[in-house]
């Protein structure tokens, strides 16, 4: 599935427009897409989600074809500001996600280079991961989190079994067809690799990139043109493990057909109702 231009469409169905920034229409600033970043951020980082405490997870959002922002290393998601986060440079970073297997330090040193501010805080080591993201079509926003009903899947011993089918229709929805399944690799550069290795597959496979990507014993990623909807699919896959630890006390799932998949995932009242949910319009 392509568009005309011959790349794949993100995330809809052949003929949608991917995203806003296609239409012409506002073109919003460095400081207007930093304050979006920081609001988005501290409602993923509210207590009462159970998303992420301390300084566990990270987002980011694309300001322009050369640069983005990233969450700064150890920084806590509830209450950030914008002194949080890290405007740095896209190829640059991807540099380094197809340099030779680099150390801990070069990573260190090579993220530090990155930033366009010399004085900036650390990015954070997942800024490789966020650098590939922000690079594919209709990707604007990204957020990574480790919900506790989430990992408890991730990491259990059959949890990569209990979500290899659907359970609901809004499931489908807001986070997609299916998610990408991300096996444990260590954080920085491999995990990077290995995150566009699967994330490419994945796009081989069912013609859209994913929205959510599941990492092993880690947590949760989710894509989004908007921070709408981000925080949709990582609500909604919240919810979908919270639905699959109960059904684990009667029987386990029983996971939608794949012509009901299907179904859900084409029907035009669906597609209509996503608009609304991710703010799209």
């Amino acid at each position: 599935m392509s568009s005309s231009s011959g790349r794949p469409f993100p995330f809809g169905r052949e003929g949608e427009v991917a995203t806003r920034s296609e239409t012409g229409s506002d073109m919003p600033t460095p400081d207007t897409i930093l304050q979006q970043l920081v609001e988005f951020t501290r409602r993923l980082g509210e207590p009462g989600n159970d998303y992420a405490i301390l300084g566990e997870g990270n987002t980011s959002a694309r300001v322009d074809d050369e640069s983005f922002y990233v969450k700064a290393s150890g920084a806590t998601l509830n209450g950030i500001g914008s002194d949080g986060f890290v405007r740095v440079r896209r190829a640059a970073v991807l540099e380094m996600l197809d340099a030779e297997q680099l150390s801990d330090e070069a990573v260190r040193g090579g993220l530090m280079a990155a930033c366009i501010d010399r004085a900036a805080r650390r990015p954070s080591v997942e800024t490789l991961f966020h650098a590939y993201f922000l690079s594919l079509p209709g990707v604007q926003f990204v957020g990574h989190t480790h919900p506790t009903p989430v990992n408890a899947i991730l990491c259990a011993r059959d949890g990569q079994a209990l979500l290899q089918g659907r359970i609901f229709p809004d499931e489908i929805v807001c986070c997609g067809i299916a998610p990408a399944w991300i096996p444990y690799t260590d954080p920085g550069q491999p995990l990077a690799r290995e995150i566009r290795r699967r994330a490419e597959r994945y796009r081989e496979e069912h013609g859209v990139y994913p929205r959510v990507l599941l990492m092993e014993n880690h947590g949760l990623i989710a894509l989004g043109d908007t921070p709408q909807a981000v925080e949709s699919a990582t609500a909604m896959f919240v919810k979908t493990c919270r639905i699959l630890l109960g059904t684990a006390a009667l029987g386990g799932p029983r996971f939608l057909s794949e012509e009901n998949v299907q179904r859900i995932y084409t029907r035009p009242d669906e597609k209509y109702r996503e608009r609304g949910i991710t703010g799209r319009g």
